[in-house]
């Protein structure tokens, strides 16, 4: 009895003792939770204040003169050669007739960005009628000039400090007091490939590389991860054969990406004769470094479910392939989906295997099929992040803010997925 008393008098002196670490142990807990949340937000500010500004161009309005001489001296259209550059040059000139000098007119001419003698020449080729006459026209302005009026140059810097010369501001000035010059939604982002002006630049090539990938990624991936942890699962024996493949997936899962890269490099580029830069290539190249963690988690839903099914078929005279596909597959899909998702996320955000199969060439067309020439969204931000012009920098955040959007949806999707399919026993 004397042992007992001694006994609990020991706890209860030690409970404050236990209680005080515990207390710090949350504390430390929760100040470890703050400081994740602090510096996500962080990034998050950062990310959405330089980007932002990349969802928005500044047009200019201008008269041009669609004149059948300059457009087609020989009496023929021909979109080839046409000088529609120039149309937009003498636009210029007519508003601000005062500018002469041939140094002046280069920098009248810069306020303006190249990509309007592309709009224009779209507009005559859908519309040749229009040959003769005068348009209206808002026309995207010149990088610098677009980052001036959203504010990312300081104009009150002196002339040699910035991109823009006074004369310039003034020109500006006198498109924004007659009215013609406005912000407006950046549809190019979505709708260009990738172009060496940034107010050109888009993100739909990459965009639709990645798709193109992740779609060949997930046709492949998906079954052959699934068809392999069903057999090593249900079906394989249980040997040091079996137990070094489990331990070489678990590997593969941890290997670096870009041993990956040089894998396809070498197997599906120098012996395959596969194009490169291809989503094709890229696809197939994702599928190893995405099956690893589809077996792993594949696996991992069929053991969750209950033995007490697979006994209960069993003992209903069913076969061992009738368990495992009647059965045992239908329960443990919620789980392979939700890992089949992860790791297309994985594969959406990897750029370092794609850098080796030459997929960080600078591609300006949107691809059509799997064999085209293509780039993939983190490989578009690598390179424009690489990229001297300033505006590059607003559209790296902005094609970050993208991807993360699309990481989000997916991750979300799995979550929804495992929510809404999960059983509980």
């Amino acid at each position: 009895m004397s042992t007992d008393r001694t006994t609990r008098r020991k706890v209860e002196a030690g409970l404050p003792r236990r209680r005080r670490k515990e207390a710090r142990f949350k504390v430390l807990g929760m100040l470890a939770t703050a400081v994740g949340i602090l510096f996500l937000g962080v990034f998050f500010a950062s990310l959405i204040g330089k980007g932002a500004s990349a969802f928005k161009q500044t047009y200019l309005q201008l008269e041009i003169e669609l004149s059948e001489t300059v457009l087609a001296p020989d009496g023929e259209l021909d979109l080839a050669f046409a000088d529609f550059e120039g149309l937009v040059r003498a636009s210029l000139r007519r508003e601000l007739p005062d500018v002469t000098g041939r140094q002046d007119r280069r920098e009248l001419y810069r306020i303006v960005s190249i990509g309007a003698g592309y709009q224009l020449r779209d507009l005559v080729a859908g519309n040749p009628e229009l040959l003769g006459t005068t348009q209206s026209l808002w026309v995207p302005a010149s990088s610098n000039i677009d980052m001036l009026i959203k504010g990312n140059i300081d104009a009150s810097l002196a002339e040699a400090l910035r991109p823009v010369s006074d004369k310039q501001i003034a020109w500006v000035e006198f498109f924004r007091e007659a009215g013609r010059l406005e912000t407006r939604f950046n549809s190019a982002l979505f709708s260009n490939g990738d172009s060496r002006e940034p107010e050109l630049a888009g993100i739909k090539g990459a965009v639709m590389g990645s798709l193109y990938m992740l779609m060949v990624t997930m046709v492949l991936s998906f079954p052959i991860g699934v068809a392999a942890a069903i057999y090593l699962e249900e079906f394989a024996p249980r040997n040091r054969w079996s137990d070094l493949i489990e331990v070489n997936i678990n590997n593969l899962a941890a290997v670096p990406s870009i041993v990956f890269g040089l894998l396809g490099l070498a197997v599906f580029i120098n012996w395959a004769a596969l194009p490169r830069s291809a989503p094709l290539v890229g696809g197939l190249v994702l599928t190893l470094l995405t099956l690893p963690v589809i077996i792993i988690a594949s696996r991992a839903a069929i053991k969750a479910v209950p033995p007490s099914i697979r006994e209960a078929a069993l003992g209903l005279g069913a076969s061992q392939t009738q368990v495992v596909f009647h059965h045992v597959l239908p329960l443990a899909m919620p789980g392979m989906l939700t890992g089949a998702i992860i790791g297309m996320s994985r594969a959406l955000g990897e750029s370092a295997p794609l850098l080796m199969i030459g997929m960080v060439a600078f591609i300006v067309d949107v691809p059509g099929s799997l064999t085209d020439p293509a780039t993939a969204l983190p490989v578009q931000i690598f390179l424009w992040a690489d990229s001297p012009e300033r505006a590059f920098a607003e559209r790296t955040s902005a094609a970050i803010i993208v991807l993360l959007g699309f990481l989000l949806v997916m991750n979300l999707t799995a979550v929804i997925l495992r929510k809404r399919m999960e059983r509980k026993w």
